[in-house]
Formats: C-alpha cells, sequence, structure tokens
C-alpha cells in the first residue's frame, strides 16, 4: 500500500507541472519507435533512439498516455508493445463487450 500511495502523489506533482503536453505527431513517432522495436531495455534507450528530440518530461507525459491505454507495458524498467488491435478486434465481433 504505501507504493501505491507513493505513485499517486508522483502521478499529483507530475499532473500540476507539466510544462508541455505532447502534439499528436510526437505521440506517434515515440507509439512507431515501441511498436518496431517490440521491446525496449529502458525509457533512455527508448528516447535517444527516437527520430526527433523530445524533451524528456514530455516524453514521460506520452509513456503515461500508452501504459493507461494499455498499449504498452512498463515491466522491469522495459518498455513492450502489447496493443494488438486484431486481436481485440476478433473479440469484438465475437461478442465481447468492453467496460
Amino acid at each position: 500500500m504505501p507504493q501505491k500511495r507513493k505513485t499517486e502523489a508522483s502521478q499529483a506533482r507530475r499532473a500540476n507541472s507539466i510544462l508541455h503536453y505532447p502534439r499528436l505527431d510526437t505521440v506517434m513517432m515515440i507509439e512507431d519507435a515501441i511498436r518496431d522495436a517490440k521491446e525496449y531495455p529502458s525509457k533512455r534507450q527508448l528516447w535517444l533512439s527516437l527520430k526527433r528530440k523530445v524533451m524528456y518530461q514530455t516524453f514521460l507525459v506520452v509513456l503515461d498516455y500508452l501504459e493507461k491505454s494499455n498499449k504498452i507495458l512498463l515491466n522491469r524498467g522495459k518498455i513492450i508493445w502489447i496493443w494488438d488491435p486484431e486481436g481485440a478486434k476478433k473479440y469484438l465481433k465475437d461478442g465481447l463487450i468492453v467496460r
């Protein structure tokens, strides 16, 4: 439980101190980089591999968004692409109810 409170507090601080929100093309550039590689061993390695320079704070905002939208998984520092639109279409076609 203490870890959860610590995470919530850091997210609240981050939300109050965001200087730059990412543009759509920035979000898509980061998504493409993760999707093409399938996995990155660290946030820093992904950040340095991007085609354009992005402020690190803005980069973290994009990673938070991608994680909350269930497109990536942050596991032991690794960034893993998990979104499968074809699989989602299959389950939605079969009548799966998404809430």
